[in-house]
């Protein structure tokens, strides 16, 4: 049944605008349908439940757009981490963690990860999901019955070569890497039940398998009955290590060999981008997912959020392995906003950083949500203004970045219907 919402203060379409007072009407499958600055409900509108909103800010709901949820299990496993010790595709801390785990706890501990997001305000979230069908299949059960909105991103890891590092100087060729002929013919098998690729890095490829990766992609979207568009993400640039790696045995940087080769729709990380990078990735109109948390845990520096912004990158946010944080933007939000204050990036707004969380978010993983605006699905955050963190607030935009909390969060709605979240 359709639900109209009145005496709400609420932040309006793309630009999160301010809205004091109004009314969102939502239909009964979950679309909104009118946004109005009135009062009241009209006569027309008197035949659906009413629901008075007086004394609540009413956000879009949270978009995670990049994490690693099979990792849950290992939380604070290492206490001196660095990326290729933690989260090395091939020799990594996780990757061995995950090879040893019982898949019935492995799915126990995603589900509560998804339980925590739910309760921090996020409804959709974007996964890099380790292990293959059987990985996707198993993120799949993890959340059945949650409200919460996934993007699996699947990968056919078991084709990396370990040797991928090793590098002829005297001929300055790569002896081994990926083996374009690997690529699997099954590929379209691990389509059909994720929602696209998540590939690790580039210089665990060779440029043939990047393109044979973007191709098949490119092939299943074009010849696929199923409807639903895949998506290709890769990370890239997160430190100075693999920056080099990639410059010493391919010439090319990280970000260039993936425009080059891969075609992605987003990139994940950027830390270590050059100015030339990030003018690339907004030329070709490539999504940029950044996790500064994480970066800054892993010793990876700052990404360059406001100078993406200022060349016209849609940037949005992730939280990255749960092994080494938790699942929460609000943290993430309030990181950025005071890390850019703090001399070693540009300034960035508010709003800009919600707006990462939000609109840009299901905008790079072509999602029906993030915004509060006609068309829309409604899924929205009910925050109390009288929180005792909150109020009073004076910017809607500060307040919540840098103030806000689970425990200000008084409800929440997925496609227009209100979620209990049950541990």
């Amino acid at each position: 049944m359709p639900v109209l919402i009145k005496n709400a203060s609420f932040l309006r379409g793309p630009d999160l605008v301010f809205v004091e007072r109004g009314v969102i009407q939502i239909s009964d499958d979950g679309i909104i349908t009118r946004i109005g600055t009135d009062r009241d409900p009209s006569p027309r509108d008197s035949e659906s439940p009413v629901f008075d909103a007086e004394g609540l800010l009413l956000l879009p709901g949270l978009i995670n757009a990049h994490t690693h949820i099979g990792d849950s299990i290992a939380k604070d496993i290492t206490l001196d981490p660095d990326l290729s010790s933690t989260v090395d595709p091939v020799v990594g801390i996780k990757r061995k963690v995950l090879s040893k785990t019982d898949p019935i706890h492995l799915e126990a501990f995603m589900r509560y990860t998804a339980i925590s997001m739910l309760k921090n305000g996020i409804v959709a979230f974007a996964d890099f999901r380790e292990g293959g069908l059987d990985g996707v299949k198993l993120l799949r059960r993890a959340v059945s019955g949650l409200k919460i909105k996934p993007l699996v991103l699947g990968r056919k890891e078991k084709y990396y070569n370990p040797s991928y590092r090793q590098f002829n100087s005297g001929t300055g060729t790569v002896e081994s890497s990926v083996d374009p002929s690997a690529i699997p013919r099954d590929i379209f098998d691990l389509l059909d039940v994720s929602d696209g690729l998540g590939i690790s890095g580039t210089n665990e490829n060779t440029d043939t398998s990047l393109t044979e990766y973007s191709d098949a992609v490119r092939n299943y979207n074009n010849t696929s009955s199923l409807g639903a568009r895949r998506i290709l993400a890769i990370h890239s640039a997160e430190s100075q290590e693999t920056a080099a790696l990639s410059i010493r045995k391919f010439g090319l940087t990280e970000v260039e060999r993936a425009i080059k080769f891969l075609h992605p729709d987003f990139v994940i990380h950027m830390t270590q981008a050059t100015d030339k990078d990030i003018t690339a990735i907004a030329t070709n109109k490539i999504g940029v997912v950044v996790c500064p948390r994480s970066n800054g845990l892993l010793g990876c520096g700052v990404p360059r959020i406001g100078d993406m912004i200022r060349k016209g990158c849609t940037v949005g946010l992730g939280t990255d392995n749960v092994m080494l944080n938790s699942p929460d933007l609000f943290k993430e939000m309030d990181y950025i906003w005071k890390v850019s204050r703090a001399g070693h990036i540009h300034q960035i707004s508010a709003r800009d950083i919600l707006k990462m969380a939000t609109v840009n978010g299901a905008e790079i993983l072509h999602l029906n949500s993030g915004c509060i605006e006609s068309g829309r699905s409604a899924d929205l955050l009910f925050i109390d203004k009288r929180h005792i963190d909150l109020y009073p607030i004076h910017d809607p935009y500060a307040s919540i970045v840098q103030r806000a909390s689970q425990s200000s969060i008084m409800g929440m709605m997925i496609n227009g219907q209100f979620v209990t979240v049950i541990s």
